[in-house]
C-alpha cells in the first residue's frame, strides 16, 4: 500500500512538469512567430533607372517650362523633343548603353513590385483615406482629393500599390505623408498607363507598363519611368525624392572622411626658403626664410578629418524584435522554473509522510 500511495503523487507531479514544459514551449513559439510577422517590408530596387527622373521606350515629348532634377533617358527609342525649352538637371540619355541598362533594371524593379505579398485589395478610389505601411492591391486606381499616407513615425516606411491597369488622378490631387517622410519609398506599379491631372502634387516613383502623362502643372515628388511607350510632359516639375534611410547597409567602420595617413599640409622636411649654396653678401641676423617654430602647416592633435559621424538613427527593418523578446522569455523561462521547484518539494515531502 505504501509503494503505491508514493507513487500517485509521483506520476501527478511529473504530469504537472510536463504541462508546464509543454506551455513555456508554447508560449515561446507564439512569441517568435508574432516578432516575425511584423517585419517592414523591404524597398523596391530601381538599380540605375534611380538616377532618372523621366525614363520612357519610346519617346519622351514636352511643352513648356518642364524641370527635371535627375536625367532623362529614352530606349530603345532616342528622340526627346522639347528639351529646351524643357531643362534636365542631370544628362540626357537617348538610346545609348546608359539608357538601356536604366531599362534593364527597371523591368527588374517593376516585376520585383508586381510580385510583393502578401497584399491587400482596396477599392478604385483612393480619395479620402488613410493608409499605413504596406503592400496594396487595385484592379485600377482613381485619385481624386488627398490620399495620406502614415508612415507612424517609421521613416523607412514602405508603400507599393499594385494596379492591375490604369492608375488615373483628378486635378489639384495630392499625396501627403504624417508622422514621417520618405518619398523614395512609395512606389506606383502601373499595368497599363499612368495619367497624373492637371495641378496634382504627387508622391513616389511611377512604374509603368506602357505610358505616363503629366498633365499642365502637375508636380511630382519621385520618378515617372515608364518601360514601352512614352512619356509626356507639359510644364511639369519633377523632383528627386528625399530618403531618409540609406539605401545600402551603412559601414561602421572607418568613415568615409578618414584623412590619409600623411596629412597634406605637412610640410617638407627642409624649408623651401632655405638660401641655397653660399650667400652673395652676408646676411644680416636671421635669414628672413628661416621657418620660426613649429610651421604653420603642422596638424594640430587629432586631424579634423577624423571626425565620429553623425548618423541619424532608423529603425530597423525586418527585425525579429529585439529587447522586447529577452525580457519575455526569461519571465516565461522563471516562471516555469519557480513552478517546478515548489512541485518537487511536495513530492519530497508526501514521500517523507508517507
Amino acid at each position: 500500500m505504501t509503494v503505491t500511495t508514493s507513487r500517485r503523487p509521483r506520476r501527478a507531479v511529473l504530469a504537472a512538469l510536463a504541462t508546464i514544459a509543454a506551455g513555456v514551449t508554447a508560449t515561446a513559439v507564439l512569441i517568435l512567430s508574432g516578432t516575425g510577422a511584423s517585419a517592414a517590408e523591404a524597398p523596391v530596387g530601381l538599380g540605375t533607372a534611380a538616377n532618372f527622373s523621366v525614363l520612357a521606350g519610346s519617346t519622351v515629348t514636352n511643352t513648356g517650362a518642364t524641370f527635371l532634377e535627375q536625367s532623362l533617358g529614352v530606349s530603345p527609342g532616342n528622340t526627346a523633343p522639347g528639351f529646351p525649352p524643357g531643362t534636365v538637371g542631370g544628362e540626357i540619355h537617348l538610346g545609348d548603353a546608359v539608357a538601356l541598362q536604366a531599362k534593364n533594371d527597371l523591368t527588374t524593379a517593376y516585376n520585383d513590385a508586381a510580385g510583393r505579398t502578401p497584399f491587400t485589395v482596396l477599392p478604385a478610389e483612393l480619395g479620402g483615406t488613410t493608409l499605413t505601411p504596406g503592400v496594396y492591391r487595385l484592379a485600377a486606381a482613381q485619385l481624386t482629393g488627398q490620399l495620406t499616407l502614415d508612415t507612424q513615425g517609421d521613416p523607412a516606411a514602405v508603400f507599393i500599390f499594385q494596379i492591375e491597369s490604369t492608375l488615373t488622378t483628378a486635378s489639384n490631387s495630392s499625396v501627403v505623408f504624417i508622422n514621417g517622410a520618405s518619398p523614395c519609398n512609395v512606389y506606383w506599379q502601373v499595368g497599363s498607363s499612368a495619367t497624373i491631372g492637371t495641378g496634382t502634387q504627387f508622391v513616389g516613383n511611377i512604374l509603368a507598363q506602357t505610358s505616363i502623362t503629366m498633365t499642365t502643372g502637375a508636380t511630382l515628388q519621385g520618378r515617372a519611368l515608364a518601360q514601352t511607350g512614352a512619356v509626356t510632359l507639359d510644364t511639369n516639375t519633377i523632383t528627386t525624392p528625399a530618403c531618409l534611410q540609406p539605401t545600402g547597409t551603412p559601414t561602421t567602420g572607418t568613415p568615409t572622411a578618414t584623412p590619409t595617413a600623411t596629412p597634406t599640409a605637412t610640410p617638407t622636411a627642409t624649408p623651401t626658403a632655405t638660401p641655397t649654396g653660399t650667400p652673395t653678401g652676408t646676411p644680416t641676423g636671421t635669414p628672413t626664410g628661416q621657418p620660426t617654430g613649429t610651421p604653420t602647416g603642422q596638424p594640430t592633435g587629432t586631424p579634423t578629418g577624423q571626425p565620429t559621424p553623425s548618423r541619424t538613427k532608423l529603425p530597423v527593418t525586418g527585425g525579429s524584435g529585439g529587447s522586447t523578446l529577452v525580457p519575455v522569455l526569461t519571465g516565461v523561462g522563471s516562471l516555469a522554473v519557480a513552478t517546478g521547484a515548489a512541485l518537487l518539494t511536495l513530492l519530497h515531502r508526501r514521500r517523507r509522510t508517507s
